[in-house]
């Protein structure tokens, strides 16, 4: 008799009778890839190209009911589970070596409310479809920074971009979820409907089970900002960094001004002469009235002296995709990431110093502001719990060539490693990578306990391990990743 083979939970070799597989294929509607399939190493394939991995079974779900039967057939089997939506988390968790990956990516669809400010997403969504059904209403909901990220995992980790210092984060504006548990039950949360499931959704990352349909307020937002880029010299950067710090602190909240460190891309306004060199950026978006966030970000201009400039009205949903050509997919990604509830003199240079020795050209650090708003809320209401966080630094290392993958890394490490003594220690779970696993607990922190509680409660097999992994109370720790 035929049989499949494929790894376990614990990561042994197991086989299961074909005609069983074949019966499954029949309950996913989208079908079940197998290995040597026509569109399987498509399926498989995610941004991260250092991630590599080869599932045994590849489950396209078009539905809810799809969900229930793959979770099902890998509780069953013990089999290596893992959930794919956008496929665009560093750690590419997203595929199970030797396992069950259920692909979401079908599952797309985003239908707006345009008179409640809601919108219903589908866990297969990415940003871009997101903001492109919100923005036809003039709404918007603080996501990302990336439009190829998927959508139900930078939800679930916590989720912050350009909005969040106005509207919060991401899961700030989470109304309700429909959620399959490792039990293939399928559970509607909400504050007041399973209140305990849904906080720990909220940040909690992939843990406690298949989001299928996530609800979300919108904001009234553009179609038009202010937005764009003020570039500097590198030459600047300890004058840039510091006037940029200072200004933060009192910075409206409808404005958010990052910094990016790296080699200066041939953007058409940065004088050609300057491209390839290393430059300090400020992107800024003003999500308010653009007169007024001409006038609000007028002060970057004044860091220092700029050598291009790029600023005025532009289409919200337009600068959500800005950055793109720098992210494609198909790039080899390491990163690391620190978290700063404030920047003192000394973080700024040990930050400038790793991006004074960028080991390509296609690396960069750069340094998120946050606060205001997502600032205010009770760091218990939700899993994601630093709320005190006014800077996320990450240290992107991103390159093609398999040779320079030990350097590269060794530099993002150091990097972070030089920066720890300034941060809180914490880390923000949708950028820590597959090694990293040590840092889950303190990323929690106080929520951490309460957190394997409910993994205990919900997921006591730890099905879904497949992710940063919250161990169920009482467990050991668990190798997550391939």
């Amino acid at each position: 008799m035929q049989s499949l083979s494929y790894l376990t939970l614990e990561k042994k070799a197991q086989q299961v009778p074909q005609s069983v597989v074949d019966t499954f294929a029949l309950k996913i509607s989208g079908g079940l890839l197998r290995r040597g399939d026509l569109a399987y190493d498509e399926a498989r394939r995610v941004w991260n190209a250092t991630v590599d991995r080869h599932p045994a079974l590849i489950a396209r779900c078009l539905s809810t009911g799809d969900v229930q039967a793959g979770v099902r057939f890998a509780a069953t089997h013990r089999m290596l589970l893992s959930v794919r939506g956008g496929g665009h988390h560093i750690a590419g968790n997203a595929v199970a070596e030797g396992g069950l990956m259920l692909d979401l990516s079908g599952m797309s669809a985003v239908s707006i409310d345009a008179a409640a400010h809601t919108a219903r997403v589908g866990p297969g969504a990415l940003l871009r479809d997101v903001d492109r059904e919100a923005q036809a209403h003039g709404l918007a909901t603080p996501l990302g920074i990336n439009s190829t990220t998927g959508a139900a995992g930078l939800t679930l980790g916590g989720g912050f971009g350009w909005l969040s210092r106005r509207h919060g984060m991401t899961i700030d504006n989470l109304l309700s979820a429909t959620v399959v548990t490792a039990d293939g039950a399928e559970h509607a949360v909400s504050p007041s409907a399973q209140p305990d499931l849904f906080w720990a959704l909220r940040g909690g990352g992939g843990n406690f089970g298949v989001v299928t349909s996530f609800e979300l307020q919108l904001h009234p937002v553009g179609p038009e900002v202010y937005a764009g880029l003020v570039v500097y010299p590198f030459a600047q950067a300890r004058q840039v960094l510091r006037a940029w710090r200072d200004f933060s602190a009192g910075a409206p909240e409808e404005l958010s001004v990052w910094t990016v460190m790296r080699k200066a891309p041939p953007l058409p306004f940065i004088p050609a002469s300057a491209h390839g060199t290393e430059v300090v950026i400020f992107p800024l978006v003003y999500s308010g009235d653009i007169a007024q966030g001409e006038r609000a970000a007028a002060p970057v201009l004044q860091f220092g002296t700029p050598l291009a400039s790029h600023l005025g009205p532009t289409p919200y949903a337009a600068f959500q995709g800005a950055f793109d050509p720098l992210l494609t997919p198909g790039g080899r990604n390491y990163w690391k990431s620190n978290n700063f509830s404030a920047l003192s003199d000394a973080a700024l240079d040990v930050i400038m110093a790793a991006a004074a020795h960028l080991p390509g050209p296609e690396c960069e650090v750069f340094v998120a502001q946050l606060g205001g708003a997502m600032s205010r809320v009770d760091p218990a209401a939700t899993a994601f719990v630093g709320r005190d966080v006014r800077f996320i630094m990450n240290v992107h290392g991103r390159w093609s060539d398999a040779r320079d993958d030990e350097r590269v890394r060794a530099w993002a490490r150091q990097a972070f490693e030089d920066a720890a003594p300034h941060a809180t220690g914490s880390g923000y779970v949708n950028f820590l990578t597959e090694d990293e696993a040590e840092r889950v607990a303190a990323s929690y922190g106080s929520n951490y306990p309460r957190l394997q509680a409910l993994k205990q409660r919900y997921d006591p097999g730890n099905l879904f391990r497949m992710n940063l992994n919250i161990v169920p109370a009482g467990g050991a720790q668990r190798e997550v990743a391939s």
